[in-house]
Protein backbone atom coordinates (compact mmCIF):
# COMPACT_ATOMS: atom_id res chain seq x y z
CA UNK A 1 0.00 0.00 0.00
CA UNK A 2 2.79 2.44 0.93
CA UNK A 3 4.70 1.55 -2.25
CA UNK A 4 1.57 2.25 -4.32
CA UNK A 5 1.08 5.64 -2.66
CA UNK A 6 4.72 6.66 -3.10
CA UNK A 7 5.08 5.33 -6.65
CA UNK A 8 4.31 8.70 -8.35
CA UNK A 9 7.26 10.32 -6.56
CA UNK A 10 9.68 7.91 -8.23
CA UNK A 11 9.20 9.42 -11.69
CA UNK A 12 10.81 12.71 -12.73
CA UNK A 13 7.80 13.83 -14.79
CA UNK A 14 5.57 13.34 -11.76
CA UNK A 15 7.97 15.31 -9.60
CA UNK A 16 7.88 18.20 -12.10
CA UNK A 17 4.09 17.99 -12.25
CA UNK A 18 3.83 18.16 -8.46
CA UNK A 19 6.12 21.19 -8.20
CA UNK A 20 4.22 22.89 -11.02
CA UNK A 21 0.88 22.11 -9.35
CA UNK A 22 2.09 23.64 -6.08
CA UNK A 23 3.33 26.79 -7.84
CA UNK A 24 0.35 27.21 -10.17
CA UNK A 25 -2.18 26.39 -7.47
CA UNK A 26 -0.56 28.82 -5.02
CA UNK A 27 -0.50 31.72 -7.48
CA UNK A 28 -3.98 31.10 -8.88
CA UNK A 29 -5.38 30.64 -5.39
CA UNK A 30 -3.95 33.94 -4.19
CA UNK A 31 -5.06 35.81 -7.32
CA UNK A 32 -8.53 34.26 -7.12
CA UNK A 33 -9.30 36.50 -4.12
CA UNK A 34 -9.08 39.55 -6.39
CA UNK A 35 -11.40 37.90 -8.93
CA UNK A 36 -13.97 37.04 -6.25
CA UNK A 37 -13.83 40.47 -4.60
CA UNK A 38 -14.00 42.23 -7.97
CA UNK A 39 -16.89 39.94 -9.03
CA UNK A 40 -15.29 39.54 -12.45
CA UNK A 41 -15.20 35.75 -12.83
CA UNK A 42 -17.13 35.71 -16.11
CA UNK A 43 -14.96 38.45 -17.60
CA UNK A 44 -11.74 36.62 -16.67
CA UNK A 45 -13.25 33.36 -17.92
CA UNK A 46 -13.88 34.97 -21.29
CA UNK A 47 -10.25 36.04 -21.46
CA UNK A 48 -9.13 32.48 -20.70
CA UNK A 49 -10.92 31.33 -23.87
CA UNK A 50 -9.29 34.16 -25.81
CA UNK A 51 -5.86 32.60 -25.24
CA UNK A 52 -6.32 29.84 -27.84
CA UNK A 53 -6.20 32.01 -31.00
CA UNK A 54 -3.00 33.64 -29.80
CA UNK A 55 -1.42 30.22 -29.34
CA UNK A 56 -2.59 29.17 -32.81
CA UNK A 57 -1.16 32.27 -34.51
CA UNK A 58 2.14 31.92 -32.62
CA UNK A 59 2.50 28.27 -33.72
CA UNK A 60 1.67 29.21 -37.31
CA UNK A 61 4.21 32.06 -37.43
CA UNK A 62 7.21 30.78 -35.46
CA UNK A 63 6.39 27.21 -34.45
CA UNK A 64 5.82 25.84 -30.97
CA UNK A 65 8.66 26.96 -28.71
CA UNK A 66 9.02 27.63 -24.99
CA UNK A 67 7.96 31.27 -25.21
CA UNK A 68 5.99 31.47 -28.48
CA UNK A 69 2.77 30.05 -27.07
CA UNK A 70 3.08 32.19 -23.94
CA UNK A 71 3.60 35.42 -25.87
CA UNK A 72 0.90 34.55 -28.40
CA UNK A 73 -1.62 33.88 -25.63
CA UNK A 74 -0.63 37.07 -23.80
CA UNK A 75 -1.01 39.26 -26.89
CA UNK A 76 -4.36 37.67 -27.78
CA UNK A 77 -5.80 38.16 -24.29
CA UNK A 78 -4.66 41.77 -24.16
CA UNK A 79 -6.08 42.50 -27.61
CA UNK A 80 -9.43 40.92 -26.75
CA UNK A 81 -9.61 42.63 -23.37
CA UNK A 82 -8.61 46.07 -24.64
CA UNK A 83 -10.68 45.59 -27.79
CA UNK A 84 -13.83 44.95 -25.78
CA UNK A 85 -13.12 48.09 -23.75
CA UNK A 86 -12.65 50.14 -26.94
CA UNK A 87 -15.92 48.81 -28.42
CA UNK A 88 -17.85 49.59 -25.23
CA UNK A 89 -16.48 53.13 -25.09
CA UNK A 90 -17.02 53.79 -28.79
CA UNK A 91 -20.55 52.38 -29.05
CA UNK A 92 -23.64 51.95 -26.89
CA UNK A 93 -22.72 48.27 -26.34
CA UNK A 94 -21.58 47.23 -22.85
CA UNK A 95 -18.14 45.67 -22.34
CA UNK A 96 -19.48 42.23 -21.36
CA UNK A 97 -21.43 41.92 -24.62
CA UNK A 98 -18.46 43.14 -26.66
CA UNK A 99 -16.19 40.70 -24.85
CA UNK A 100 -18.54 37.79 -25.53
CA UNK A 101 -18.58 38.56 -29.25
CA UNK A 102 -14.83 39.04 -29.55
CA UNK A 103 -13.71 36.03 -27.51
CA UNK A 104 -16.11 33.54 -29.14
CA UNK A 105 -15.08 34.73 -32.60
CA UNK A 106 -11.39 34.53 -31.72
CA UNK A 107 -11.79 31.13 -30.04
CA UNK A 108 -13.51 29.71 -33.12
CA UNK A 109 -10.74 31.04 -35.33
CA UNK A 110 -8.12 29.49 -33.06
CA UNK A 111 -9.70 26.04 -33.32
CA UNK A 112 -9.87 26.27 -37.11
CA UNK A 113 -6.23 27.36 -37.35
CA UNK A 114 -4.95 24.58 -35.09
CA UNK A 115 -6.86 21.91 -37.00
CA UNK A 116 -5.64 23.25 -40.33
CA UNK A 117 -2.07 22.97 -39.03
CA UNK A 118 -2.74 19.33 -38.07
CA UNK A 119 -1.81 19.73 -34.40
CA UNK A 120 -4.79 17.88 -32.95
CA UNK A 121 -2.90 16.45 -29.97
CA UNK A 122 -1.39 19.81 -29.07
CA UNK A 123 -4.84 21.39 -29.34
CA UNK A 124 -6.16 18.85 -26.84
CA UNK A 125 -3.35 19.78 -24.45
CA UNK A 126 -3.99 23.51 -24.76
CA UNK A 127 -7.74 23.04 -24.29
CA UNK A 128 -7.64 20.71 -21.28
CA UNK A 129 -4.04 20.73 -20.06
CA UNK A 130 -1.22 18.20 -19.87
CA UNK A 131 0.72 18.85 -16.69
CA UNK A 132 2.60 15.56 -17.05
CA UNK A 133 4.25 16.88 -20.21
CA UNK A 134 6.00 19.78 -18.48
CA UNK A 135 9.71 20.18 -19.10
CA UNK A 136 12.30 21.80 -16.87
CA UNK A 137 12.10 25.01 -18.92
CA UNK A 138 8.31 25.10 -18.45
CA UNK A 139 8.77 24.65 -14.72
CA UNK A 140 11.22 27.55 -14.54
CA UNK A 141 8.81 29.73 -16.50
CA UNK A 142 6.03 28.90 -14.02
CA UNK A 143 8.40 29.69 -11.16
CA UNK A 144 9.26 33.17 -12.45
CA UNK A 145 5.64 33.96 -13.33
CA UNK A 146 4.51 32.89 -9.85
CA UNK A 147 7.27 34.85 -8.16
CA UNK A 148 6.63 38.01 -10.18
CA UNK A 149 2.83 37.85 -9.90
CA UNK A 150 2.83 37.26 -6.15
CA UNK A 151 5.41 40.01 -5.63
CA UNK A 152 3.29 42.55 -7.52
CA UNK A 153 -0.01 41.54 -5.89
CA UNK A 154 1.39 41.55 -2.35
CA UNK A 155 3.34 44.79 -2.83
CA UNK A 156 0.22 46.58 -4.12
CA UNK A 157 -2.20 44.72 -1.88
CA UNK A 158 -3.57 47.75 -0.01
CA UNK A 159 -4.12 50.14 -2.96
CA UNK A 160 -5.62 47.30 -5.03
CA UNK A 161 -8.14 46.56 -2.28
CA UNK A 162 -8.99 50.25 -2.05
CA UNK A 163 -9.78 50.36 -5.76
CA UNK A 164 -11.95 47.23 -5.47
CA UNK A 165 -14.01 48.38 -2.49
CA UNK A 166 -14.37 52.11 -3.18
CA UNK A 167 -12.71 53.42 -6.33
CA UNK A 168 -13.97 57.00 -5.82
CA UNK A 169 -12.49 57.31 -2.34
CA UNK A 170 -9.24 55.72 -3.55
CA UNK A 171 -9.03 58.27 -6.38
CA UNK A 172 -9.48 61.18 -3.95
CA UNK A 173 -6.58 59.80 -1.90
CA UNK A 174 -4.32 59.88 -4.94
CA UNK A 175 -4.47 56.18 -5.82
CA UNK A 176 -4.09 55.66 -9.61
CA UNK A 177 -7.30 53.64 -9.91
CA UNK A 178 -7.37 53.16 -13.69
CA UNK A 179 -3.68 52.19 -13.86
CA UNK A 180 -4.12 49.66 -11.04
CA UNK A 181 -7.18 48.15 -12.73
CA UNK A 182 -5.19 47.65 -15.94
CA UNK A 183 -2.25 46.25 -13.97
CA UNK A 184 -4.49 43.81 -12.09
CA UNK A 185 -6.04 42.64 -15.36
CA UNK A 186 -2.59 42.13 -16.88
CA UNK A 187 -1.40 40.11 -13.87
CA UNK A 188 -4.54 37.95 -13.94
CA UNK A 189 -3.99 37.28 -17.63
CA UNK A 190 -0.38 36.21 -17.00
CA UNK A 191 -1.52 33.97 -14.13
CA UNK A 192 -4.13 32.43 -16.44
CA UNK A 193 -1.49 31.74 -19.08
CA UNK A 194 0.82 30.13 -16.52
CA UNK A 195 -1.87 27.52 -15.79
CA UNK A 196 -2.52 26.62 -19.44
CA UNK A 197 -0.29 23.56 -19.47
CA UNK A 198 -1.86 22.35 -16.24
CA UNK A 199 -5.58 22.78 -16.91
CA UNK A 200 -5.87 24.28 -20.40
CA UNK A 201 -7.94 27.18 -21.77
CA UNK A 202 -11.28 25.54 -21.03
CA UNK A 203 -10.64 24.86 -17.34
CA UNK A 204 -8.27 27.67 -16.33
CA UNK A 205 -11.10 29.81 -14.98
CA UNK A 206 -11.99 27.07 -12.46
CA UNK A 207 -8.51 27.23 -10.95
CA UNK A 208 -8.59 31.03 -10.88
CA UNK A 209 -11.97 31.35 -9.14
CA UNK A 210 -12.75 28.31 -7.00
CA UNK A 211 -10.07 28.56 -4.24
CA UNK A 212 -11.03 32.00 -2.91
CA UNK A 213 -14.73 31.38 -3.62
CA UNK A 214 -14.54 28.35 -1.33
CA UNK A 215 -12.78 30.28 1.44
CA UNK A 216 -15.36 33.05 0.97
CA UNK A 217 -18.02 30.60 2.18
CA UNK A 218 -16.03 29.86 5.33
CA UNK A 219 -14.92 33.26 6.62
CA UNK A 220 -15.81 36.95 6.74
CA UNK A 221 -12.13 37.95 6.85
CA UNK A 222 -10.96 39.51 3.60
CA UNK A 223 -7.33 38.85 4.52
CA UNK A 224 -7.92 35.11 4.80
CA UNK A 225 -9.23 34.95 1.25
CA UNK A 226 -5.77 35.51 -0.20
CA UNK A 227 -3.49 33.06 1.59
CA UNK A 228 -6.41 30.75 2.38
CA UNK A 229 -7.13 30.55 -1.34
CA UNK A 230 -3.42 30.11 -2.05
CA UNK A 231 -3.09 27.16 0.34
CA UNK A 232 -6.28 25.55 -0.92
CA UNK A 233 -5.30 25.98 -4.57
CA UNK A 234 -1.81 24.61 -3.97
CA UNK A 235 -2.87 21.65 -1.83
CA UNK A 236 -5.81 20.65 -4.02
CA UNK A 237 -3.73 20.87 -7.21
CA UNK A 238 -0.93 18.72 -5.79
CA UNK A 239 -3.40 16.15 -4.44
CA UNK A 240 -5.18 16.03 -7.82
CA UNK A 241 -1.89 15.26 -9.61
CA UNK A 242 -1.32 12.31 -7.28
CA UNK A 243 -4.95 11.18 -7.49
CA UNK A 244 -4.79 11.36 -11.27
CA UNK A 245 -1.84 8.95 -11.24
CA UNK A 246 -3.43 6.58 -8.73
CA UNK A 247 -6.80 6.50 -10.51
CA UNK A 248 -5.43 6.78 -14.06
CA UNK A 249 -7.39 9.94 -14.92
CA UNK A 250 -6.33 13.21 -16.57
CA UNK A 251 -4.69 15.51 -14.04
CA UNK A 252 -5.94 18.80 -15.54
CA UNK A 253 -9.65 18.03 -15.14
CA UNK A 254 -8.83 16.31 -11.82
CA UNK A 255 -7.44 19.59 -10.40
CA UNK A 256 -10.64 21.49 -11.15
CA UNK A 257 -12.78 18.54 -10.02
CA UNK A 258 -11.04 18.34 -6.63
CA UNK A 259 -11.46 22.08 -6.14
CA UNK A 260 -15.12 21.77 -7.13
CA UNK A 261 -15.61 18.96 -4.60
CA UNK A 262 -14.08 21.07 -1.81
CA UNK A 263 -16.33 23.97 -2.80
CA UNK A 264 -19.37 21.68 -2.65
CA UNK A 265 -18.39 20.54 0.86
CA UNK A 266 -18.02 24.16 1.98
CA UNK A 267 -21.35 25.05 0.37
CA UNK A 268 -23.17 22.22 2.15
CA UNK A 269 -21.37 21.95 5.50
CA UNK A 270 -19.78 25.37 6.04
CA UNK A 271 -20.00 26.30 9.75
CA UNK A 272 -21.28 29.81 9.02
CA UNK A 273 -22.83 29.96 5.56
CA UNK A 274 -23.34 26.28 4.79
CA UNK A 275 -26.67 25.25 3.31
CA UNK A 276 -27.33 22.67 6.03
CA UNK A 277 -26.64 25.21 8.78
CA UNK A 278 -29.10 27.64 7.22
CA UNK A 279 -31.65 24.84 6.91
CA UNK A 280 -31.25 23.85 10.57
CA UNK A 281 -31.49 27.50 11.65
CA UNK A 282 -34.69 27.99 9.62
CA UNK A 283 -36.19 24.78 10.95
CA UNK A 284 -35.30 25.77 14.53
CA UNK A 285 -36.87 29.22 14.11
CA UNK A 286 -40.09 27.72 12.71
CA UNK A 287 -40.20 25.20 15.57
CA UNK A 288 -39.87 27.95 18.21
CA UNK A 289 -42.49 30.11 16.56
Amino acid sequence: MIDWLLEPLQHSFNQRALVAALLIGLTNGYASAFVVLKKSALKVGSLSHALLPGIAVAIMLVGLHDWSAFLGALIAALLIGLGSLAVSRGTRLDQESALAILYTSAFSGGIILLRRMNVTQQMEDWLFGNIMGLRDSDLWMNYWISLGSLAILTALHRPLLMTLFDAEVAATLGVPVRALNYLLLAVLIVVLISSLQAVGCMLAIGLLVTPAATVYLLTDSTGKLFWGGALLGSGASAFAVLAGWWLNIEQGPAIVLVLGAVFLIAFLFGPKYGLLRKFRKTSHSEFIS
